[in-house]
């Protein structure tokens, strides 16, 4: 009995069946770390550029609607709607339009503000239409949930909360 059971472990360990196997087991998971990480990257990358698309459609708008200052809601509507790809756009945008001095420089907080899911909703850090002849910014942040949770793209880019920030933004005259 001893001598056929070690007949058949030493007829095992010459076999190279399976050694295929190994390698997938050891190979697979990297390829799907690496396809994961893609297809995050891919999802994100459509969400920012429909973010920046949708802003800069509203303000070419608004500059060519001359004489109609529209309201914060206005906008916040319709770059929501031209947004195609943000799941529960008007919950999670948060617009801030500032009027700057063209010849002073930029003075925008290196932070865009965006929306805390955990929070009530925060009023509007900055909302003003400017007059005539005016340089006004746009600023547009979007909070959007990751698709693969524990994947390292995700893991990567979410911030303190479990969310990506997305911002977009876009300078403007006001024309009279």
């Amino acid at each position: 009995m001893t001598c056929s059971f070690l007949k058949k472990f030493i007829r095992f360990r010459r076999s190279e069946k399976g050694g295929l196997a190994v390698e997938f087991v050891v190979l697979f998971p990297l390829y799907l770390v690496v396809i994961l990480c893609a297809v995050e990257y891919a999802l994100i990358s459509v969400k920012q550029v429909m973010l920046e698309r949708a802003v800069d459609i509203v303000v070419r708008d608004i500059r060519l609607g001359t004489g109609s200052g529209p309201t914060h809601d206005q906008i916040k509507d319709a770059i929501c709607d031209r947004s195609l790809v943000i799941e529960d756009c008007t919950s999670n945008l948060q617009l801030e339009m500032i009027r700057q001095s063209a010849f002073t420089g930029v003075t925008l907080p290196e932070e865009p503000d965006c929306t805390d899911r955990a929070e009530p909703a925060k009023p509007v850090r900055e909302f003003s239409n400017g007059p005539a002849n005016e340089l006004m910014i746009l600023r547009a942040c979007a909070q959007i949930d990751p698709v693969f949770p524990g994947s390292d793209m995700a893991v990567a880019l979410v911030g303190d909360d479990g969310v990506i920030s997305l911002s977009a933004t876009t300078a403007f005259v006001q024309e009279p």
